[in-house]
């Protein structure tokens, strides 16, 4: 038992030493110490081991279990880089935190304000803006945003903006324009989201069976995908589902 307990002091002692020397967040301190050695190993998978390992799917993870912890961490970097120099690229990675926190009408304005001058037309800056006003219900005028996209894919016809577009449209009552808008997503847009909107949709306009069909399809995916990334999988696909009791 003291040898456990003196190994643990170690390595606790050593996660401190890389926390302060890789200059990061100081409530690691407190996690690592307050919790032996639980908080050492969180930290060791979430800081230490990806950093070993590399590569996109290792810092996703990463990114992913630190903003469980602690969600607000992006938000206060934005701000404070913000703040500290106000450009367009750092007032659209604010309002992105924002909206990801469903501060939605803090976001919508902050793309309105970074959406001046020469970036009136910016693409990210306008599908973001339409994003925010259709989280918020302004559903006309978030078609106004994304009618300024055109139709070309240098200015913005991605799957992200078709999807917002179903949305739009969805909220207005114009179910074929949504439909379209919607399939054209769901058939281009990575990961489940595309799907789980589209199925959500005809669940709430009464196409039961072709929901359940789009859901099954999520079903053999997500069977296929990694655990690391089924919980979000799992997340669109039960807001099909939500979607398809409702109708």
């Amino acid at each position: 038992m003291p040898v456990l307990f003196g190994f643990s002091i170690v390595f606790s002692i050593l996660l401190c030493v890389h926390v302060v020397r890789g200059g990061r967040e100081t409530y690691w301190l407190w996690i690592i110490l307050a919790f032996q050695p639980l908080g050492g190993v969180i930290y060791l998978l979430t800081n230490v081991i990806p950093e070993l390992v590399g590569g996109p799917s290792a810092r996703k993870l990463s990114y992913a279990a630190r903003e469980k912890l602690d969600p607000t961490r992006e938000y206060r970097a934005a701000q404070a880089a913000c703040e500290d120099t106000p450009t367009v690229r750092n007032q659209a990675r604010l309002a992105a935190a924002a909206s990801g926190l469903g501060r939605h009408a803090e976001a919508e304005k902050l793309y309105a304000e970074a959406a001046q001058g020469i970036h009136a037309d910016d693409p990210a800056l306008l599908l973001g803006r339409a994003v925010a006003l259709v989280e918020l219900g302004r559903h006309a005028d978030a078609l106004e945003q994304l009618s300024r996209l055109g139709d070309n894919a240098d200015a913005g016809r991605t799957p992200a903006a078709a999807l917002a577009l179903g949305r739009a449209h969805e909220g207005l009552g114009r179910f074929g324009e949504a439909d379209t808008a919607y399939q054209w997503a769901a058939q281009r847009m990575p990961g489940f989201e595309g799907l789980g909107r589209y199925a959500a949709f005809m669940g709430r306009t009464g196409r039961h069976d072709e929901a359940k069909d789009i859901i099954a399809e999520m079903d053999k995916r997500i069977a296929k995908t990694s655990r690391h990334f089924r919980k979000e999988a799992q997340g669109w696909r039960d807001f099909a589902d939500a979607g398809l009791k409702a109708g």
